[in-house]
């Protein structure tokens, strides 16, 4: 039995976290005047009933208090082939969206084209947490999936999916619904 706490070293913890391959998304919101919006791989399905889902900005976010501040959000999921809108919406910038194309969700929050589908969120709660906020939204309005491949990020760098070879068959399909969200 382990007692007392160790001390992690950021730079190995990071390292050790990147072994967890993410989509990345686009979290975007208006304030009536202007878009805003930023790369956000911490995110996820959080309940069925009510429909809400997760995600994670810094504390030293400078999108952050513009979403949090209008209450409402989009979060884009990204396709493989938008690795330089992630790189984007991941720096710091001053017109990112001067840089792509968008539409208006129902709330006004950006719908990013050839994102491979979106969430229109209101913000439900908001927790502290370290040096990040875990922010819950609830979906309001589902966009259409266009049936492409995700962007994904694992060990630093980006990379897609391949299709599972047919000799798998059935042996690697989803569980039942009950198992997962």
């Amino acid at each position: 039995m382990t007692t007392g706490v160790t001390e992690i070293d950021p730079a190995r913890f990071r390292a050790v976290l990147g072994h967890f391959c993410t989509g990345v998304t686009v979290v975007t919101a208006h304030d009536g005047v202007e878009p805003v919006g930023f790369a956000c791989q911490s995110f996820a399905a959080l309940s069925l009933d009510p429909p809400l889902i997760l995600f994670c900005p810094s504390r030293n976010s400078r999108t952050w208090p513009v979403v949090e501040r209008t209450g409402r959000f989009v979060v884009n999921v990204l396709g493989e082939q938008q690795r330089e809108v992630s790189a984007i919406f991941g720096s710091r910038g001053a017109d990112k969206f001067g840089a792509v194309e968008w539409t208006p969700a129902p709330s006004g929050a950006p719908v990013l084209a050839g994102a491979l589908t979106w969430m229109d969120c209101t913000l439900d709660a908001v927790h502290e947490a370290g040096d990040h906020y875990v922010v819950v939204g609830r979906v309001t309005t589902l966009g259409e999936p266009t049936g492409g491949r995700p962007l994904l990020f694992y060990r630093g760098n980006y990379t897609g999916t391949e299709p599972l070879r047919p000799e798998f068959g059935d042996l690697l399909t989803w569980p039942g619904p009950d198992d997962w969200l």
